[in-house]
């Protein structure tokens, strides 16, 4: 083989060698933006369940405060006092539901006899 032929075989070999290069370069630049990328999903995720604990106990605070009583109660008494203080607050609406349509029918009658 003549020179030229040589010079011809040895570019051969490094621009395979280049495009490996390249090929691991790109994988590598891959795996480095992936674990930047998981790494910014983990930050995420723990700041977006830092936000909703903070919220959560919010609720419990202000739930503290509209339960008759519930500023001295744990998170799981709480949430018991609150459910019977729903159904405590469900039996006065049907109870002034009552009253209201009692004191309604009275007034009718009042004016049906001219009261």
């Amino acid at each position: 083989m003549d020179n030229a032929g040589q010079e011809s075989l040895a570019v051969i070999p490094h621009a395979k060698l280049q495009e490996k290069n390249s090929r691991r370069s790109r994988r590598s630049s891959k795996r480095s933006f992936n674990a930047k990328k998981l790494a910014s999903s983990i930050e995420e995720d723990t700041s977006s369940e830092e936000d909703e604990k903070a919220e959560v106990e919010k609720k419990i605070v202000v739930l503290q405060k509209i339960v008759p009583g519930g500023e001295s109660l744990g998170v799981d008494k709480l949430f018991e006092e609150t459910a019977g203080y729903i159904m405590e607050l469900q039996y006065q609406v049907k109870a002034l539901k009552f009253l209201a349509s009692f004191v309604e029918s009275s007034d009718k009658e009042k004016r049906k006899f001219g009261g």
